[in-house]
């Protein structure tokens, strides 16, 4: 049995909510929490399957985790006392999770074996593991893909390393594995990508220096110390209820405590380029990050050729901004998302079905699509293939169809926003929930 959305047209998006906790930071509190010394007290966490993955994989390796709802206590272990799991570590659809990891456990002194589902057996991992081996782990792939097998007892040295794609996750890999290597690990982008993990090891007083050029310098030797987290609404998930509420809100939409990293910042800018009204309140800092209250108002959105440099600044959010291009007037072209390919489906090509299969009109590219805007979306029926961004992209394009929509395959939304359809209901969608 698999779960599918049936969303029917029309609705108006009101009120005020707040969206789950920022997986991103919640995955980071729980491993960096492990690895220090002391007692870190996590308040927002994410609940998600991803993040609860990475709390099993840690336990497996002795670390005492205590979860109530959405506050959790990490008992840390420190970097070197982690122990060897009894069997593979399954994380699931966590890509975060897996490369992560991947950072972390090169330099134990144990063996692992890092798997997931179907989906994340495919994704590639010679990305993080070309990168480690050069700082002397021994990290094995099935042709690029998982399982992982880290052999441990490695010498680890810090090396210099330009990132070949834009990618949070190979970075934090790298810095984490720095935590245990000889020397200053040094790691260069090509591009920007998003920053908690500097911001939480320079929070728990490792010492880390960002350069003006984006640069980082790990040197080893100190923290991380434990510390209590306050995790902020997570702005991936908040895009949803931000082009929802360009669309179709009724007077105006307020999402609460979201997390505005600059880093994260991209879905907004590029709403707000295409007409959208989105002002920020209430702005202040948990910790290192900072948050605020977004106001939305119903938008006449317009199309525009999407800067690639800004591309990595909303990665996770194109799914959203892909059902905002196909109800604004004119064309919105995507160029330089290649990397879109690599997700939990290839969401190029899985929006362009989906939008298709609506009547839109949209022309598939190698790195991204031309998205031609104007028209009405029809009913229809939609595969998310999975993924769980895409099935609430498209749950949203409801607000401008003239037919219901139905969404194969979305069992995969609790990966990162339990909840879901019961906050989209409350906000004026009208979506139900069926097993197929």
């Amino acid at each position: 049995m698999s779960e599918q959305y049936l969303v029917k047209p029309g609705g108006r998006l009101g009120g005020r909510l707040s969206v789950p906790g920022d997986k991103s930071i919640s995955h980071r509190a729980l491993l960096l929490g492990a690895l220090a010394t002391g007692r870190s007290e996590v308040e927002g966490f994410l609940a998600s399957e991803d993040c609860l993955a990475t709390m099993a994989a840690l336990r497996s390796m002795g670390v005492r985790i205590e979860r109530e709802d959405h506050r959790v206590v990490v008992h840390g272990v420190g970097l070197h006392g982690l122990q060897a799991a009894s069997m593979p570590l399954d994380l699931g659809n966590s890509g975060t999770a897996i490369r992560l990891l991947a950072g972390v456990l090169a330099g134990q002194r144990f063996d692992s074996e890092l798997r997931g589902d179907a989906s994340l057996m495919r994704r590639p991992m010679g990305r993080v593991a070309a990168p480690l081996n050069a700082m002397g782990a021994r990290v094995e792939t099935r042709d690029g893909c998982p399982p992982l097998t880290i052999r441990g007892g490695q010498a680890l040295t810090g090396i210099d390393y330009t990132l070949p794609v834009a990618s949070a996750q190979v970075k934090s890999a790298l810095l984490l594995a720095g935590l245990y290597a000889e020397g200053v690990t040094t790691v260069r982008g090509s591009g920007t990508s998003r920053d908690h993990t500097e911001r939480m090891l320079l929070s728990m007083g490792v010492e880390l220096v960002v350069e003006d050029d984006g640069a980082i310098h790990l040197t080893p030797g100190t923290g991380p110390e434990a510390m209590d987290v306050r995790v902020p609404g997570d702005l991936s998930s908040a895009a949803f209820f931000l082009v929802g509420g360009c669309l179709a809100a009724e007077d105006e939409l307020v999402i609460e405590g979201v997390g505005l990293n600059p880093t994260r910042l991209g879905v907004i800018g590029v709403l707000e380029a295409m007409g959208g009204e989105i002002t920020v309140s209430n702005r202040h800092m948990e910790g290192r990050e900072p948050v605020g209250d977004l106001h939305i108002r119903r938008s006449v959105l317009k199309g525009i050729e999407i800067p690639p440099e800004v591309v990595p600044l909303a990665i996770d959010e194109f799914p959203a901004l892909f059902i905002a291009a196909a109800a604004a007037e004119g064309e919105t072209r995507v160029t330089g998302a290649a990397e879109l390919r690599h997700k939990e489906s290839d969401r190029i090509a899985t929006m362009v079905q989906g939008l298709r299969a609506l009547g839109g009109d949209v022309e598939e590219l190698p790195d991204g699509a031309i998205i031609r805007g104007g028209r009405r979306l029809q009913g229809g029926t939609v595969d998310s293939h999975g993924d769980h961004r895409v099935a609430m992209a498209f749950a949203m394009a409801a607000l401008v169809a003239d037919g219901p929509i139905t969404i194969h395959d979305t069992d995969n939304v609790a990966t990162s926003f339990p909840g879901f359809p019961g906050l989209a209901r409350a906000a004026g969608l009208d979506l139900e929930v069926n097993s197929s």
